[in-house]
């Protein structure tokens, strides 16, 4: 959405952006560019399923290293921890170093460090090896997403946010495919993936325009001229910490029925692994279509987020109350549903608060705040399972603190809509 320089830490109203004049960006050239920043965002998706499948592999080669029963799961794990601890310091070498120089490093340093497995003999080093994947993917998710913002405005732009979480959706399923086939040759064969950033990275370098801020008053996207010089406004941390206090949250809201699906079914006696994996996937396609319903609605992301929080409260509270696997499921595609709406929704809320010069330090704040969701979401079910019994109704108090959730933007969402009905543009919102 457009984000005129302002004197005042506050973003414009999402009427007032969609009022602006909007530069939609079309062309083979566009094309080029958006496939590459969407294949750029699936690389630190191929970092945290790629290797799930080997990982008893992995445990075996391994079975003498004291502690291998911690260390290879964090193989898995760390990367995301390194993710959402770092890309808020991405998001500021992003603003000093400019989006595409660091994308393109980003890149080929990324290949070099997915591969390391492949010649490492030490667990030890593997995992601080993937730790660095995750400092490298900080970059890479930050760098991709905050040029979605530069090169395009508005609506376009929104539909270009929730592409993202589609790929990620898609490309999750893929990839998981991929590792358990190149499993089949060795736990190593399938770390010879990472080297695709190889050829994306050159790509990267020749294809992607270095963005340029656009003059004051006009959409956001790559300017044709070189701009006047405008004046600095504040950095927005209020309005941006609470959008990444409440992605946190929806982070836990949105990985929790994918991560815990599998023993959910289990704790129902569903052990059968083709059963479980086709309600997987079914819960994983509802994803896809909450973006498309997201891309194609038209809303403004604050009008989203009530219904996207409701979906997942009422699909944690139907998996909750669910008496067999047949329900269960039917839980998790609600709520998988209602994340496919949020995900894109929080994101594109997040952008439409930054201007050119700040968005790679918010894009990286949003990011981290979105992984560390990932992160900990394992750790709140368990923590409140042993609280509370069962898995099932772990996602029962879950569901509570999303009601909860819920009330509280719809009363904000109203009162937003009360404030701006006086104004002309506020009833060209409604």
């Amino acid at each position: 959405m457009p984000a005129p320089v302002s004197p005042l830490p506050s973003p414009p109203s999402d009427a007032a952006a969609d009022a602006l004049p909007e530069q939609t960006v079309s062309g083979p050239g566009h094309r080029l560019r958006l496939t590459l920043l969407m294949a750029g965002a699936c690389l630190p998706i191929l970092g945290a399923v790629l290797i799930a499948p080997v990982l008893p592999q992995m445990q075996d080669h391994f079975a003498d290293v004291p502690g291998v029963d911690a260390l290879v799961p964090m193989t898995l794990t760390i990367p995301a921890l390194s993710l959402a601890l770092l890309a808020p310091f991405a998001g500021v070498l992003v603003d000093r170093l400019g989006r595409k120089r660091l994308l393109v490093v980003a890149t080929v340093v990324y290949a070099i460090l997915g591969t390391a497995p492949l010649w490492l003999d030490s667990l030890v080093a593997i995992v601080a090896a993937r730790a660095l994947v995750g400092v490298t993917e900080a970059a890479i998710m930050t760098c991709c997403t905050t040029l979605l913002g530069d090169y395009y405005s508005g609506r376009q732009r929104d539909r270009y946010l929730a592409m993202q979480t589609m790929c990620a959706a898609i490309s999750a399923t893929a990839f998981f495919v991929l590792g358990g086939a190149a499993g089949s040759a060795g736990w190593r064969m399938p770390f010879w993936a990472y080297a695709v950033s190889l050829l994306l990275a050159p790509a990267m370098a020749a294809f992607l325009p270095q963005p340029r801020p656009r003059p004051q008053g006009l959409a956001d996207g790559p300017s044709p001229t070189t701009p006047e010089p405008v004046a600095a406004r504040p950095f927005p941390w209020r309005p941006l910490a609470g959008t990444c206090a409440l992605t946190v949250f929806g982070a836990v809201l949105f990985y929790t029925v994918q991560v815990e699906m599998a023993f959910l079914l289990d704790d129902m006696g569903v052990s059968n692994t083709a059963v479980i994996g086709l309600a997987s996937a079914g819960s994983s396609a509802a994803i896809v279509i909450g973006a498309i319903i997201f891309t194609r609605s038209g809303r403004s992301p604050r009008d989203w987020l009530p219904t996207a929080f409701a979906l997942c409260t009422l699909g944690f509270a139907v998996i909750w109350l669910a008496p067999d696997p047949v329900v269960l499921t039917l839980g998790a595609v609600i709520n998988c549903l209602g994340g496919g709406i949020m995900l894109p929704s929080l994101l594109t809320l997040a952008m439409s608060l930054l201007d050119f010069e700040d968005r790679g330090r918010g894009t990286g704040l949003w990011t981290g705040s979105f992984f560390l969701g990932q992160f900990i979401c394992p750790l709140v079910v368990l923590a409140l399972a042993s609280a509370v019994g069962t898995r099932a109704n772990a996602l029962g108090v879950l569901a509570l603190a999303g009601a909860a959730a819920t009330v509280a933007l719809g009363l904000a969402a109203r009162r937003r809509r009360t404030q701006a009905a006086p104004e002309p543009l506020g009833q060209l919102a409604g």
